[in-house]
This record gives C-alpha cells, structure tokens and sequence, in this order.
C-alpha cells in the first residue's frame, strides 16, 4: 500500500493543477446540487421494533387522520394573584387564543379548557393542547411561530402564558460554536507548524471536505429522507477529521523535507507512510459510524452513513488534494528559519536537525524507565475516574431538564404545580379488541386493571374507533416522567395487559412520548453490546493487518475502553450527580442520556484509533527499519507526539464549544467527547501505550507465523519505500559506472 500510495502522491504533486481544479469542481458541483435541491425537512422518525412504535402504527390503520405521532403543544395559563382562569375576562382571552390556533394549516385540534376540564382545582391554572399532523422535527417554522405567539394577546392582559410540548423541539444551531472550533484550530496549528502556509492547508482541505459532504447530503436529503439533523454528525466529525488527516500527512512532508529530499519525492513519501495511517485510521472511524445501523433506529443509522461518507472524502482530499497543494506551497510550509537550512541539502539538513532532543523524545524517555508506574498510575487515574459510570442512570430529557429560563420548562413546571408531576407524562393504552368476543367488556377490565395499579392517579374513559374493536385510553402517572417509578409503571402496566390478552384476547399497547422515551433507552441499551462487539471486533482485525500483531490491537481496545468508562464516570459526575455543575452551567441533574453511552462508543472509537494508528504506526515503521523495540517507541514519539498532541487539542476545542449550548442534551455531548478525547489522547495513547509497549519489548510485535503468513501485506511503515531507495541508490551507482 504505501508504495500505491507513494505514487500517488507524486501524481498529484505533480498533476497538482489537475487535482486542485477536480477538487474544486465536485465542490461546485455538490453545491449546485445543494441549492437547487428542494428543502427537506426533517426525517420521518420511528423507532422500529418497540412496542410504543408499534401502538402508533396500530392507531394510524384504526383512527385513521388521528396523527397519533403527531407533535403536540402545550399553552399554559395563569391567573394573576388574586383572579381565577373561570373568570370571564380571562375566559373570553382563552377561548381567542384557542380560535387564532386552531386556524393553523399543520394543526388537527385544539381543545377548549372549559370544555375538556383542563382547568386546576382551584382555578388559577389552565391549558389547551394543540395536536398536529407531523412530528416536532417535521414542524414548519410557520406553525411553530404560530404557537410562540399564540400567547402574546393573553400575556397583554395580565395572564401568565407559557408553551410547552415537543411542537417547540428544533434542531440546535451550532454555528458559533463550529467558528469557535475553527478559530483555535488555527491557533493550535500555527503553533505547532511555525508556518502560516502549513497551518492553513488542513483548514482549507477539511472545510472543502466537509462542504463537499454536507452539500451532497443536503441535495440527497428529500430524496433519501435524510433530514436536516443527518449533516450535524458529518459536519462534526468531518471537519475534526479532516483537520487531522491533513494535519498529520503535512507534519511528514516537512519531516521528509527536513531530510532533505526533493519536493515532489517528500510529498509521495509522506502519503505513502502518514497516508498510509490515514487510510487505516479513516477505516475505523468509517466501521464504528457504519455500525451503529446496528441500533436499528433509522434516524441514527442515517446519521452514521452520511459521516462515515464525509470521513471518506476527507481521506481521499488528504491522499490526493493534499499533496497538489503542497505543490503550490513550495518550501514555505517550512519555518522560516529553517528554509535556509534546507538548501545545504540533506546532510547539512539532518545535523541541522540533530539538536537537543523534543519534548516528545524527553517525554517517551522517561516512560521507558520507568513504565510500571506510568503504567500503574495512568490505569488507577482513570479507574478511578470510571468509579461514577457504576451508578449511570439512563434516560431521555424532558422539559423538566430544560434551563428555568425557557418556556418549556416554566410551562412544565406550571402543569406540575397545577395538575401534579405525572400529568407532564401521560401515558396512551391502545387496546387491540379486535380478536376479543367482547371489545367493550375488554376495555372496561382494563380500566379497572389499571386503576388498580402504584403510582396512577387518573384514568379517562375509553375512546373508541367508528368500527368498535380499538380504543384509547389515557393514564396519568403520579410521578414525573423521567422518574424510575414511571418506568416501573410503564412495565406492570405492560405485564397485567399479558394477563388481560390471556383472558380477554385483547392486546394492550402502551405508548405516548414517555412510553416511546422508555423504549428508546432500552434499546439503545440492548444495543450496546451488540456494538462495541461488532466495532471492536472489526477494528481489532484492521489493525492486526495493519501492525502485524496481536497484543498492540488488544491494548488498543483495552485502552479504549479505559477511557470510555472514564468519560462516562466524568459525565455522570457533572449531570447526574451535580459535580462541577455550577461552573459548567448545568442548571438541573438527572439521568444522562440513554444515547450517550452508544455514542460515545462510536465517535470516540474511531478517533482514539485515530491517535493509535498515527503515534504506533511510527514506531513500528522505526522497528522494522531495525531499532531496538524501546527505541522505537522514542522515534515514534520523537515524530508522532507533536502532531498527536495538536490533533487532540484541536478535537477537544472543537467539541468543547458545545458546553456553553443551552440544551442540556448538547451540552452532555460536548462534555462527553472533550474528556474522552482527553483521558484517550493523553493518558492512553501517550502514557499507557508506550508503557505497554516498553513492559513487552519484542512480544509486543509477535504474530503466529501461520496467521503472518496468512494475512495481506499492507506495508503501512513503509518497507517497500525503503527498497525503493536502495533501487535508486543502485541505478545513481550504475549511470555512475556509465559515466566512468
């Protein structure tokens, strides 16, 4: 491979006009593409598979036109002090609110408080629920408008109004912080190259990588039903990628230049060997995306093959657009001082270079003597990190977890104090009579099996279909709906409709958004393993072809796992138990979300295999190349540390500028991936790793020779490139010969 990839880069070092400009062209082309495509929305979502899906399939066939999975919005009224909502100012000011929304194109209902005894017991709060045709995501920014200022009239006359309900769920702008993440990118690469020309490559190649990608996936949107949420993923992890790819082939080309070599021969040198990294490392960024179609939530899956996709781009414009731009550089990605140096050509450039020793050689030194406490304190630090993962607590955010400030959370907390803490959680009963000799007596034994049950504070009378063999019935919790008691109501009102489908053959079905919140988290759990085994798995066998050994890829995965069980403990530490809350601006703790663990797995897998393959790939270039094993380990940090070291601050920037959000569910994230992307980089990947590798010396690179035998060679160190020398040496020896 690294010969293929050597080639290519002289190809395109040296067709840089045609490269740049082909490039260039399929950016306008997907741009194009992108503007004359029709808007798409949002992506239809269901959650295939879960009983809560199943009942809002159920109600589509039975009561057909209801929208069952609808979105749903809450106006909320209060009295002022003293006044009641029966009133007839304050009823006359209701009733035309009601009016004024249920002139909205998108919407199916509205109720009338008075009429659907909406009104609190003593009178000072009430509410009207709107219901739509389309979910929340799917919502025109018209209707949304329409129920932000459905309120405005009331408010002028003295009522307290807020809106709740998942009608207001929008997908979160995260432009500001994508500009942040770029701008100290570009302070973390000018330092780390001296070179404003260097620094500004992996920019330019990761936004046109990213604009390519996420033009594509906006002009596929209506098509594929990918929606407008599909790109935030690629768009994250595109450009952190992207940066990263460029960033390390660069550093090669001016190391290779540092030796000494010609232009053109420096830039197919550094895409054969650092591109040749990038290639393994865009493969398991590319698996562990890809595979979290094993979840089966097909807004997930598209999320995961729309990034997968866009790493892909960003492979090949640092394989190819890379090294076309390094043609245009010239020698000026090199610092400045360091130019002059280089046209004494490569002797003179190598005792240039023969200076006092980096901090990467410094700090790999020291952890070759003595790796059984580096070992031993990196492994208990992050244990003991893990210790809060032990108590995790998973679930999906409501408005209760909204900041104080908005107005989903005031209107939660009204209904809570109006209507009690369940009545923010309603749970919908489907029942299925259509098998049952007697569908009415069906829904009467479950009424009065689920009056019976803990925790349920009301249950309304039975709504029927025209036909009579299916009706709804609505429960209301008595605690709130994130609660764990909820949970536990959910399952015993799922284990007596068992008993009931045994007597009765009528089937119980329970949904809503709760309901449907509940399942999600149990899926996204029942899924977990399924896919650590499947990507671990897959990337343990890339990188068994990649560094031909067994025990590098085991402490690879160990090591990954050390540091997701870390940032897992960090993350329940700040949300869940409150830990650092106040300066992290987290207004209200409560389980993290049931996505997070899943998420992280696969985000942060893929990027800590990222620092993997770069910082070992080095050393095991330098170990074939015949240096001692605890000698390789100082040559690979002595190249790689630097650049690694950049590469995961600009990662954590990136991800970090998600903590200021609002939402609570991206400031999770941001949280999340910061921290894993700093135990995995920094303690991991420069602490564990070369410890390991020190403690095993050369039975860290032993393969069955049957499985060696077996396996491709993929020559990733370069080996083939080293031959490629020794040819050229013996063609000089002969024109030489010639000569004389």
């Amino acid at each position: 491979m690294a010969t293929f990839l050597y080639k290519v880069g002289r190809f395109a070092f040296r067709r840089r006009h045609f490269v740049a400009l082909l490039w260039v062209a399929l950016l306008t082309l997907a741009g194009v593409g992108a503007a004359s495509a029709p808007a798409a929305g949002s992506s239809s979502f269901s959650i295939p598979g879960t009983e809560a899906q199943k009942a809002f399939d159920l109600l589509e066939q039975r009561f057909p036109g209801m929208s069952a999975d609808g979105a749903t919005g809450r106006v909320v009224f209060k009295a002022p002090a003293g006044e009641k909502m029966t009133d007839a100012g304050n009823k006359a000011t209701v009733e035309k609110t009601v009016r004024e929304l249920s002139d909205v194109s998108e919407v199916v209902s509205v109720s009338d408080p008075y009429k659907a005894n909406a009104v609190s017991k003593d009178g000072t709060i009430a509410y009207t629920s709107v219901k739509y045709k389309v979910s929340g995501m799917e919502l025109k920014d018209a209707s949304r408008d329409a129920l932000e200022d459905a309120g405005k009239d009331a408010r002028a006359g003295g009522l307290t109004v807020e809106i709740g309900g998942d009608a207001l769920q929008t997908t979160p702008e995260t432009g500001a912080t994508e500009v942040i993440g770029i701008a100290v990118a570009a302070v973390v690469l000018v330092v780390t190259f001296g070179s404003l020309i260097a620094a500004g490559l992996p920019l330019l190649t990761a936004l046109i990588g990213v604009g390519i990608g996420v033009s594509a996936i906006t002009a596929l949107a209506k098509a594929l039903d990918l929606g407008s949420t599909t790109s935030t993923l690629a768009m994250m992890i595109g450009l952190a990628v992207g940066i990263d790819y460029a960033l390390f082939i660069v550093s090669r080309y001016r190391a290779e230049l540092a030796e000494g070599r010609e232009r053109e021969e420096a830039a197919g040198r550094a895409v054969g060997t650092a591109g040749s990294a990038v290639v393994f490392a865009g493969l398991t960024v590319v698996i562990a995306l890809v595979g979290l179609s094993v979840v089966n939530i097909p807004m997930l899956t598209k999320m995961g093959v729309a990034a997968a996709g866009t790493v892909a781009i960003a492979v090949l414009i640092a394989l190819t657009m890379i090294p076309a731009l390094l043609g245009y550089a010239g020698r000026k990605v090199m610092p400045a001082g360091r130019k002059s140096r280089l046209l004494g050509g490569r002797r003179a450039a190598r005792k240039a270079s023969a200076g006092r020793p980096n901090m990467g050689t410094r700090w790999a030194s020291f952890v070759v003597r003595r790796p059984v406490a580096v070992l031993l304190l990196g492994v208990i630090g992050l244990g003991a990190a893990a210790v809060p993962a032990t108590s995790l607590e998973l679930g999906l955010g409501d408005d209760g977890s909204q900041p104080t400030s908005t107005t989903q959370r005031r209107a939660y907390d009204l209904l809570s104090e109006g209507f009690g803490p369940g009545f923010n959680g309603p749970l919908m009963l489907v029942v299925d009579a259509k098998d049952s000799d007697s569908p009415k007596a069906a829904v009467n034994k479950v009424t009065h099996e689920i009056k019976g049950l803990k925790d349920v504070v009301t249950v309304t009378p039975a709504t029927y279909n025209k036909a009579g063999d299916t009706a709804t019935i609505t429960v209301i919790p008595d605690s709130k709906p994130s609660s764990v008691t909820t949970e536990d109501l959910v399952h015993s009102i799922r284990d007596a409709g068992a008993d009931i489908k045994a007597d009765t053959d009528a089937k119980v079905l329970v949904t809503g958004s709760t309901a449907m919140n509940i399942d999600v988290s149990q899926k996204l759990n029942d899924a977990l393993i399924p896919y650590l085994v499947l990507v671990v798995g897959l990337a343990f066998l890339l990188l068994i072809v990649v560094f031909r050994s067994i025990l590098v890829p085991l402490k690879a995965a160990l090591g990954f796992l050390l540091s997701v069980m870390a940032a897992l403990g960090a993350v329940v530490a700040v949300f869940q138990w409150g830990w650092l809350s106040g300066l992290l601006g987290v207004e209200e703790t409560g389980p993290v979300m049931s996505m997070m663990p899943i998420f992280m797995v696969g985000v942060v897998f893929g990027l800590a295999m990222d620092y993997e393959v770069f910082l070992v790939t080095r050393m095991r270039e330098a170990h074939v190349h015949g240096e001692k094993p605890a000698q390789a380990v100082v040559t690979g940090f002595k190249h790689g540390a630097r650049v690694v070291t950049a590469a995961a601050v600009i990662m954590m920037a990136v991800f970090s500028g998600f903590i200021g959000s609002s939402e609570s569910m991206i400031k999770m994230i941001g949280f999340g991936l910061a921290i894993a992307v700093f135990f995995d980089a920094f303690i991991v990947r420069m602490a564990i790793v070369p410890a390991v590798l020190a403690l095993l010396g050369k039975r860290a690179w032993w393969l069955p020779k049957w499985l060696d035998r077996a396996l491709p060679n993929v020559d990733v160190e370069g080996e083939g490139l080293k031959n490629l020398d020794r040819d050229t040496r013996d063609d000089d020896e002969d024109r030489e010969l010639v000569r004389a």
